[in-house]
Parts: C-alpha cells; structure tokens; sequence
C-alpha cells in the first residue's frame, strides 16, 4: 500500500466513523518500531507503522487508524484527546479503535531482561542493579558512602 492510497484510506475511515473530514497528512514511517501509529499536534499529521499492515492485516492497521483519529478530532475540537481523558476513551470504544497495537513478532524477547548492569560497593557489598550503563566513579553507596565497581548482569542483548 502505498502513502497516497493510505490517506485515501484514512478519509474514507473519518467520514464513515467519525463524520468529520480527515484534512491533514496521512503516512507510513517505516522507522516505527514500538508503536502502531502516532498523531502529531502541531501538524496534525498521523504516521502509521507498515509492519502492523504486514504483520496483522487491514482489520488491525483500521483499529490504529482509528485510535489516531480519536486524538486527532478530539484535539482539533478542543477536546480530551490524551489516553487517559474520559472522552478519548469513551470515543475510542465507540468508533471501535484499538487502545493497544498487537507486539510485532520478533519484537516480543526485546525486553525480557530489564537488567543489564549491577554496581556493587567494594565496602559492604551492596548491589544496585541498572538498566543503563554509567560511570561509577561518578556515585557513591548510598549505605556507606563506599566506592562503586560496575559489572555486567545476566545475558547481554
């Protein structure tokens, strides 16, 4: 599917579901990788992933559309366009939009490890496990105000 027949799309989408005219920039970004689509305010362009499309299909890809729809009416009308607003949610079942896009497979042991990084005071002993690499000449223990020595933790990604 190509950007052109994708905006197409989505008009045809805001007409039937919602009954107000889509009139702003509808497109594939194919740099997506953690969500199905995003809205953006200043523009009021929507971007959608391709591989949902090739992933799950046009039911599913719809349902994306249609959740991106949902802010972009409610913010263009001044409305609680956030997830968390009451109205966001209350047209977003009533349209029938997916609150979350399904994981991309081959996405889904990306995360299984939150760890990867342990501090360890050289004085107690105490473990500070981290998800990000940092320098640990930088902090101290936070029991004894020992020095931190910085090591790998579980399997590396």
């Amino acid at each position: 599917m190509t950007d052109e027949q994708l905006q197409a799309w989505v008009e045809e989408i805001s007409l039937r579901s919602f009954g107000l005219p889509f009139r702003h920039e509808a497109r594939f970004n194919r740099r997506l990788r953690s969500t199905g689509g995003r809205y953006f305010m200043k523009s009021h362009h929507i971007e959608i992933n391709p591989a949902q499309l090739d992933a799950y299909g046009v039911e599913e890809v719809e349902k994306i559309i249609k959740h991106e729809l949902c802010h972009y009416h409610l913010h263009i009308m001044g409305g609680g366009y956030r997830h968390r607003d009451p109205e966001f949610k209350a047209l977003l079942s009533r349209v029938g939009g997916s609150r979350y896009c399904q994981s991309l497979p081959g996405e889904q042991g990306r995360r299984t490890l939150p760890y990867r990084y342990m501090l360890k005071c050289t004085s107690c002993g105490m473990e500070y496990l981290r998800k990000r690499r940092v320098d640990p000449r930088r902090y101290r223990c936070g029991k004894c105000s020992g020095s931190l020595q910085l090591s790998s933790y579980g399997q590396q990604n």
